[in-house]
């Protein structure tokens, strides 16, 4: 797969990452670090996997990629984070995957009390897990995931940064309803025998969700929560299209460990997408997101953040 188009959207991201700094202090509940760099490693396990219903054929499978852990990297300043993933053929979970393949690259942004996901997910190679427990490899599929999710945090108290992107510290215990926009579009390359058969799917759903951030001990934080959603999703095989309603169920799982410069933590969340129809083959979604995270802020550049204010005073941010 070519980077071209990754190294574009960094550029991209490079001219947005002044847009801003949410320097105002919310009433002793939230540190920001608008005039930090924050970095971070983490080992990540992910996975686009998807529940397969041929009525038919009275096969049900759950298609699962063959490798699934990456070490995951993030550059953090204000409202943008960039996060890259790749792996490393060292990882012991990742060997003998022949020519299995995943990328996963993630955007995040904030303006004001608006959060905007971007996430893509390439993926080639995967297991069948049936329902009399054998497993089979299927190495000839491949899928692309893109899409993301547009929420908004009712309470300004409330961190959501704090507890996936570690750019804030959460003082004082805090939550949020967070609703939110989800839409993702996927393709699916199948080839077998020779022959090579293509399918899409587009997922849409409005999910109001719940967030809250529990400050056990002044350093240690534990982050919980869940979104209930209804949309509408259409598959494209060949020359048929197939309409259905579209369910969404989410939940995320925060420990973690923060101070001025060091920080450290587990990082978990899930979204299953449920297609509902009475038709012969049914096409569940699932994104499931586990990280062992461990960074480090340190203090930008005088004349970034020259720049940066500048830039904000421009807009008027």
């Amino acid at each position: 797969m070519s980077l071209k188009p990754f190294i574009i959207l960094f550029l991209i991201c490079g001219q947005l990452i002044f847009s801003q700094s949410d320097s105002i202090p919310r009433n002793g509940y939230v540190t920001t670090f608008q005039d930090k760099i924050t970095t971070r490693i983490g080992l990540v396990n992910t996975s686009n996997s998807f529940f397969i219903n041929d009525e038919s054929s009275n096969v049900r499978y759950n298609l699962k990629p063959n490798s699934r852990e990456y070490l995951g990297f993030s550059v953090l300043f204000r409202s943008i984070e960039l996060d890259f993933g790749f792996l490393p053929s060292f990882l012991k979970d990742n060997k003998d995957n022949g020519d299995s393949k995943l990328f996963n690259l993630n955007l995040r942004m904030f303006l004001g009390q608006w959060m905007q996901t971007l996430n893509l997910y390439s993926q080639k190679g995967f297991f069948a897990e049936l329902d009399n427990n054998i497993e089979l490899s299927i190495p000839g599929i491949k899928t692309l995931k893109v899409g993301g999710a547009t929420s908004y945090i009712f309470n300004p108290n409330f961190s959501f940064r704090a507890i996936g992107f570690q750019n804030e510290w959460q003082r004082k215990s805090a939550g949020s309803f967070i609703p939110k926009l989800f839409y993702y579009y996927t393709t699916f390359e199948i080839k077998d025998s020779g022959s090579v058969e293509n399918a899409t799917s587009f997922d849409i759903a409005i999910a109001p969700s719940y967030h809250y951030n529990f400050v056990l001990k002044e350093h240690f934080i534990l982050g919980l929560g869940a979104s209930l959603g209804i949309g509408y999703n259409t598959n494209n095989l060949g020359e048929r299209s197939i309409n259905s309603l579209l369910f969404e169920y989410g939940g995320r799982a925060v420990l973690g460990y923060n101070s001025d410069t060091f920080f450290t933590g587990v990082n978990s969340s899930i979204n299953f997408f449920e297609h509902k129809s009475d038709r012969s083959v049914r096409v569940d979604d699932t994104l499931t997101f586990v990280e062992f995270y461990i960074g480090y802020r340190f203090k930008a550049p005088k004349s970034f953040i020259k720049i940066a204010d500048k830039v904000n005073k421009t807009l008027g941010l």
